[in-house]
């Protein structure tokens, strides 16, 4: 089939080796798919375009949710065996993530900090899990102390989650105006739904009614633009906001 004169075949070639050209793959590519553009478009599809598409990302989560729905301590009891089996730092650090991913909030904070104090105690990803476990086992003060030590080391590590949860660190710690401060950098700089959301959460709970209408107006305007699958990725996010939006209006 020919669309002006050019085989269907062939437009697909080119759309591949855009595809090539935008994400940096090797450019033998472009070669193979002009010589052979039938064949290799397949070839490309298969190998390339699709293990990083968003619809195989998308599998992906959907097949993790089913596992974790199925056997929800499947991945804390492997990565605990793990760690028993072969106690190196890697398998020290899953162990953390599990742990906090199944609730387990002060063993992982432990889990977390002890990994801190090896070789790895400059690494900002294993501070920010830190961070998030402290904060969710009641410890605020030390996950302000761990998100203002990556901020000081390198503010461009994850800018918009290092500032939300400090922000949530400050008000767990009885900072409110630190809280509030940090809330409106996080907005004037990201300005996401997460943490427009977040912050018209923690303006209900302060008893700022005006700025958490305002804000849950402006997330009204825009979940009526999201489709059913956006909707589904953010209804945990959603209740919580619907929650405390319930108590400004009583």
């Amino acid at each position: 089939m020919y669309i002006f004169g050019i085989g269907i075949h062939v437009l697909v070639a080119i759309f591949f080796a855009v595809h090539v050209i935008r994400t940096g793959q090797p450019m033998y590519w472009l070669m193979i798919l002009f010589l052979f553009p039938g064949i290799a478009s397949i070839v490309y599809f298969v190998a390339v375009y699709l293990p990083n598409s968003k619809l195989q990302h998308g599998a992906r989560k959907a097949v993790s949710a089913a596992a974790k729905s199925l056997d929800p301590g499947r991945e804390l009891r492997e990565a605990r065996q793990a760690y028993e089996f072969t106690p190196t730092a890697q398998n020290q650090m899953r162990l953390a993530s599990a742990l906090l991913e199944a609730g387990q909030a002060e063993e992982a904070a432990s889990t977390y900090e002890a990994c801190l104090n090896g070789p790895f105690a400059n690494d900002l990803e294993i501070r920010y899990g830190a961070a998030r476990a402290t904060l969710a086992s009641n410890r605020a003060a030390a996950a302000v102390a761990h998100l203002q030590t990556i901020r000081g080391a390198d503010d461009k590590f994850r800018p918009e989650q290092v500032s939300l949860l400090l922000a949530q660190a400050y008000a767990a710690a009885g900072c409110q105006d630190e809280a509030r401060a940090e809330f409106e950098f996080a907005l004037s700089r990201h300005n996401s739904f997460t943490v427009q959301a977040e912050f018209a959460i923690w303006a209900a709970s302060v008893g700022d009614a005006d700025r958490a209408r305002q804000l849950n107006a402006e997330l009204q305007r825009t979940m009526e633009h999201w489709a059913r699958h956006t909707r589904d990725l953010n209804q945990q996010l959603v209740r919580r906001l619907n929650t405390a939006m319930a108590s400004v209006t009583r």
